[in-house]
């Protein structure tokens, strides 16, 4: 599953975040396994964390010893809202600078 559509429209390393942790919202992820699902060094990793916990997307919770980030609520897509993917000209559309 992937994070709302509006919130695709950030950094690349914050969005496969953002990604990875819709993914396992319920239990969470640690740093380590965000840093197995998402390709990047550990500096983008990092910075990707300090935005997104900045504008309150992420949470931080430690539980046993380990710290658990999870996706805010409003980050999280509705199973039962149909997801309309972008077409291939949609897509183009977007990045053309107009």
């Amino acid at each position: 599953m992937k994070a709302k559509r509006e919130y695709r429209e950030r950094d690349e390393v914050e969005v496969a975040v953002l990604d990875a942790l819709v993914d396992r919202n319920e239990e969470g992820m640690t740093v380590f396994e965000i840093r197995s699902h998402v390709e990047s060094d550990i500096d983008e990793l990092e910075t990707a964390l300090a935005n997104l916990k900045e504008d309150d997307l992420i949470t931080a919770d430690e539980t046993d010893h380990r710290t658990l980030i999870r996706p805010d609520e409003r980050v999280i897509p509705d199973p039962d809202e149909e997801v309309e993917e972008p077409s291939f000209v949609d897509r183009i559309i977007d990045r053309l600078p107009l």
